[in-house]
């Protein structure tokens, strides 16, 4: 005979309580059913623990750095003008990211394919697109050269365009949801 812990839910028999305290009975077990591809097969470990999703936050950083350094060698930075490599960069970044999180949010939990492919296209390759440790040793690299105007400018412009984009990115993918879903 077992106690029972106090605030502990229990069924009355056949039935038990699942984790999410629906009662289901033994003999419903729908076996006819395919497993689920999107459920978790080690859904006690954190996610940043998993060696798969480290894997993709890694495969994504390889393009993210890749991209940025092509970028940088197009725009090269002289340390006295504006720095429009890691500017655009981290626009176009904030875009992304913001545009890439709202289809994802849309299309369901992040569970599955939908979180292989945040791990992977946002975190991994839009953080390591974007720089901020760039972006900061520009700004001080101009402020310390005495353009000091072009450093503050750089860095409000940087940081509001930044939210800015990432609301259009939102907002541009939201638009796109909303014509899809009309008749």
């Amino acid at each position: 005979m077992t106690a029972e812990r106090p605030g502990v839910d229990r069924a009355d028999d056949p039935e038990e309580v699942t984790n999410a305290g629906t009662p289901t009975t033994s003999d419903d077990s729908h076996t006819e059913l395919p497993t689920d591809p999107d459920a978790s097969s080690t859904p006690g470990r954190p996610l940043h623990l998993r060696a798969s999703a480290l894997g993709w936050v890694f495969a994504g950083g390889i393009v993210g750095t890749a991209l940025r350094y092509h970028i940088e060698n197009l725009l090269p930075h002289d340390g006295s003008g504006w720095p429009w490599a890691t500017f655009l960069i981290n626009l176009g970044g904030a875009f992304v990211l913001g545009g890439l999180l709202e289809v994802l949010a849309r299309l369901g939990d992040d569970s599955g394919w939908r979180q292989r492919a945040r791990l992977c296209a946002g975190t991994g390759g839009c953080g390591a697109f974007t720089t901020y440790s760039t972006f900061a040793l520009e700004v001080v690299l101009l402020g310390r050269h005495g353009h000091m105007g072009t450093a503050v400018s750089y860095g409000v412009l940087s940081v509001v365009g930044g939210i800015v984009t990432a609301w259009l990115g939102i907002v541009t993918m939201a638009s796109v949801h909303h014509r899809r879903a009309r008749p």
